[in-house]
């Protein structure tokens, strides 16, 4: 009989470098039901890559399927390959949360640990994943956490009250700053500003535009203002007639949005439909 296999607790590194994603020929179905159909899409290391669409073309299915969250669904099946910098994030030596830290996700509600304190709720990723550190390096990882996510200098001075306690804004950002604790090679939002007021989702934009040179982030919006501020690239899903979804388009912002190739994403983008 053979000893199962334990892994050493892993240690906070501070510094991360960049990271691109390449999704190749991507399928997934829920059961019977096809919701892509070999979706292919390269997001280069420090830009900001938006998936746009309207609603039931795969974009959020795509999106979590970078970061295998797709596969805890019991009916959830796919197919190709989602790359690293190079490296399977499904290889079946690899750990899932090992592929959960490096890729991580902050969701369309804010959900932090509401009856945790600030401070524990930047902290959660690390237990999550099993990661250790003395005091000193969490005290420091706190602080650069919630500064690159632009909440350190209205929190500092009330790190142990509960996260929950936080406007809806606050706590959007505290979830970000949780993310980037496990020091994430990509940053993964689905739609992060879709329940927030037009103020908070500035304070959000701003902080994409300033994580964007030290994290890949791929974020979802249904709002065609906030993709073409924030995004450097756009990629735009459809899924007509009920078939599964596909990539229209893809391509830098600007001209997707000032001269897109083909007529559906020009009619996309302008409002006529979706």
């Amino acid at each position: 009989m053979t000893s199962p296999t334990t892994h050493p607790p892993t240690t906070v590194d501070l510094t991360t470098a960049l990271a691109s994603l390449d999704a190749r020929n991507i399928s997934a179905w829920f059961g019977e039901r096809k919701i892509l159909d070999r979706v292919s899409l390269l997001m280069p290391a420090g830009r900001v890559t938006a998936l746009i669409g309207p609603s039931g073309c795969g974009k959020s299915t795509f999106l979590r399927i970078l970061n295998r969250m797709h596969e805890l669904v019991p009916s959830a099946s796919l197919a190709g390959e989602v790359l690293l910098d190079g490296q399977d994030l499904y290889d079946r030596n690899r750990r899932l949360t090992d592929a959960r830290r490096q890729v991580g996700m902050v969701f369309q509600k804010p959900n932090p640990f509401p009856a945790m304190s600030i401070f524990d709720n930047v902290l959660a990723g690390l237990r999550l994943t099993g990661t250790k550190a003395p005091r000193s390096t969490k005290d420091r990882l706190v602080e650069e956490s919630l500064t690159r996510a632009g909440l350190w200098k209205e929190v500092r001075d009330r790190l142990h009250q509960p996260g929950g306690a936080l406007s809806g804004g606050q706590q959007q950002r505290l979830c970000i700053a949780r993310s980037l604790a496990v020091r994430p090679r990509v940053l993964l939002m689905d739609e992060p500003c879709s329940a927030l007021d037009p103020t908070s989702t500035r304070r959000i934009e701003e902080t994409i535009e300033e994580l964007a040179t030290e994290v890949t982030i791929v974020i979802v919006t249904h709002n065609m203002q906030q993709a073409a501020r924030v995004s450097h690239q756009c990629a735009f899903f459809l899924a007509e007639h009920n078939a599964p979804g596909v990539i229209v388009e893809h391509g830098p912002t600007d001209l997707m949005f000032a001269s897109p190739v083909d007529a559906r994403t020009a009619d996309y983008v302008n409002g006529r439909f979706g």
